[in-house]
């Protein structure tokens, strides 16, 4: 795994020279790529230098020890060894970590669907509680999210909502949010004060730009309806709702969020781009043999993944065993201590993988 460090390091400094070279600077397209090439080999090129930096260091230090006499001296140095050997260790961890293969879609950015499941109204608001979550984070991160479609349940609550968060590495940071989210509390409509159990179904998915997938026109059908609900004017006077048809998958989307057709036609057709490419990654994924596949959930819908207990006070991942007593702050949007957790835990799987496989 160590083997081309040095190999990284010189392409790096090459990737340096190239930047400053006038005819990349006026190719722009080339200056992005080896931008992005660069700012991707920099951590990996950092812990090397200092890797090889306290390597050095170990063996000044055995070296002293050797010659040495004073045992003042003897023990400082052995303090100053033990104290490198550890930080090589720490650093060779690291190195292993910055040398997984990376998920390709890990820097785009997602389209979040949230749906009500089993618990009626309590699951619809509970729905828009995630909703309101998950915006709060992105603003926490300063990523932009935009509004694509939502169902209303008349008391604030949302049968299904969609909607997109733009930013740098989303999706490596929300991949592991896909699933079924359980909340038990009592419901602001039970009189008698039981706690019932409700779930939701979140689906997070890497925001497909036209270059990932290639969707033909002609296998799309399009049906444009007068929009219904609370729009204002315009919106439940024209035919402004889109609904788009991919007929080889079944997938169905629609817009009326916006007074434009067209406008909530690019909306759909952002979603139906995302949701077709996110069935293709799926599809590839059970392909892949398990041992290169993460064991921390990712896109299985179904799968149970988090307990919001209000009574308790408590939030747990059920992937990883994890359990923190802040449910109140985790509801406003602060969410990144699960988010560390379920990262660390996915790079230790495939970390024991990759050596199981060695």
């Amino acid at each position: 795994m160590f083997e081309n460090l040095s190999d990284l390091a010189q392409r790096y400094e090459e990737l340096t020279r190239l930047l400053s070279a006038p005819d990349v600077v006026n190719d722009q397209n080339r200056f992005r790529s080896l931008m992005k090439e660069q700012n991707e080999l920099l951590p990996i090129v950092e812990a090397y230098r200092e890797y090889t930096k306290t390597k050095q260091t170990v063996e000044d230090s055995l070296e002293m020890l050797e010659d040495e006499k004073d045992e003042d001296m003897r023990e400082m140095l052995k303090e100053e060894l033990s104290e490198a050997k550890n930080s090589v260790a720490a650093l060779e961890e690291k190195i292993k970590v910055l040398l997984l293969p990376k998920d390709p879609n890990d820097d785009k950015s997602v389209i979040v669907e949230i749906r009500a499941g089993a618990g009626g109204d309590e699951a619809a608001l509970f729905a828009a509680e995630l909703y309101r979550m998950y915006v709060k984070f992105a603003e926490s991160r300063r990523w932009k999210t935009e509004l694509i479609s939502f169902n209303e349940n008349g008391i604030g609550g949302f049968k299904e909502v969609v909607f997109s968060i733009d930013g740098q590495g989303a999706y490596s940071q929300l991949k592991y949010e896909s699933g079924v989210h359980r909340v038990q509390r009592v419901p602001e409509t039970e009189s008698g004060g039981r706690i019932h159990t409700s779930t939701v179904t979140v689906a997070i998915m890497p925001e497909a730009e036209e270059l990932d997938i290639e969707i033909n026109e002609n296998d799309i059908r399009v049906d444009v309806f007068r929009a219904s609900g609370n729009g204002g004017q315009c919106v439940n006077t024209t035919d402004s709702a889109v609904r788009l048809t991919h007929e080889p998958t079944g997938i169905v989307v629609s817009c009326q969020d916006e007074k434009s057709q067209l406008k909530n036609k690019a909306k759909a057709m952002k979603v139906l781009r995302s949701r077709i490419f996110a069935m293709e990654e799926e599809k590839k994924a059970k392909e892949e043999a398990d041992a290169r596949r993460s064991q921390i959930g990712t896109g299985d819908r179904s799968e149970k993944i988090r307990t919001y207990n209000f009574p308790q006070g408590r939030v747990t991942d059920h992937r990883i065993k994890l359990t923190l007593h802040k449910v109140d702050a985790i509801m406003e949007g602060e969410i990144q201590e699960l988010v560390d957790h379920l990262v660390s835990a996915d790079q230790a799987a495939k970390l024991a993988n990759l050596q199981g496989g060695e």
